[in-house]
C-alpha cells in the first residue's frame, strides 16, 4: 500500500521511542497494528462489496438480455401460430364452400334426372343409379383431394415454421392404415372361438 522501506521503518521505530518512551511502546504497537487489522478487513470489505455489485449487475445485464431474446422467441412464434391458424381456417372455409357447391350439384342433379324421367312417363326403377350419383362420386373425390391439400400445407408450414412435428387439422380424418396384402388379423377379437 504504501512505499516504505527498512530504513525509514527504522527511522519511525526510533522517534515513536523517543517519543513514546519504552514502557508504553509495547501498547501503542499493539493498538497501532489492531488498527491497522481493522483498516485491511474494512478496505477487502469495501472491496468484496463493490465485486459483488458489479457481478450482480453483470447478472441483471444477462437476465434482461435473456428477457429480451425470450420476449422476441415467444413474439414470433405466436406471429406464427396465428399466421397457420389463419391459413387453416382459410383453408377449412375453403373446403366448406366446396362441400356446399359439391351437396347443391348433387342435390341438383338427382332432382333434374327424376324430374325428367316423370315427365317422359317412364317407369324407371328405383334401384338405378340416377345420372347425378357419378357426379357426386366426382365431388367427393374433388372434396377429399382439397382434403388431402389442406392437410398438407398445413403439415409443411407447421413443420417448416415451428420445428414441430407436423399434424393433421381439426376436421381431417386420417387415412386408415393398410395391411399388406396376404397378412391377416392375428388378434382380431373375432377368430376367437
Amino acid at each position: 500500500m504504501f512505499d516504505v522501506g527498512f530504513g525509514e521503518m527504522l527511522v519511525i521505530a526510533v522517534v515513536a521511542l523517543i517519543v513514546i518512551g519504552p514502557e508504553r511502546l509495547p501498547r501503542v504497537a499493539r493498538t497501532l497494528g489492531h488498527l491497522y487489522g481493522r483498516m485491511q478487513r474494512y478496505v477487502n470489505d469495501v472491496k468484496a462489496d463493490i465485486n459483488k455489485e458489479i457481478e450482480l449487475d453483470e447478472l441483471r445485464k444477462f437476465r434482461d438480455q435473456f428477457k429480451d431474446a425470450a420476449q422476441s422467441a415467444e413474439n414470433s412464434i405466436r406471429e406464427e401460430a396465428q399466421r397457420i391458424e389463419s391459413e387453416a381456417q382459410a383453408v377449412k372455409t375453403e373446403m366448406q364452400v366446396e362441400k356446399s357447391e359439391v351437396e347443391a350439384a348433387a342435390e341438383h342433379k338427382p332432382a333434374e334426372t327424376t324430374t325428367a324421367a316423370a315427365s317422359a312417363g317412364s317407369t324407371a326403377s328405383t334401384t338405378e343409379p340416377a345420372a347425378g350419383s357419378s357426379d357426386a362420386v366426382e365431388a367427393t373425390a374433388k372434396g377429399d383431394e382439397l382434403a388431402d391439400r389442406a392437410a398438407e400445407r398445413v403439415a409443411e408450414s407447421g413443420a417448416a415454421h415451428a420445428g414441430a412435428p407436423a399434424q393433421q387439422p381439426a376436421g381431417v380424418a386420417a387415412a386408415p392404415a393398410q395391411q399388406p396384402a396376404g397378412v391377416a388379423a392375428t388378434h382380431s377379437p373375432a377368430g376367437h372361438a
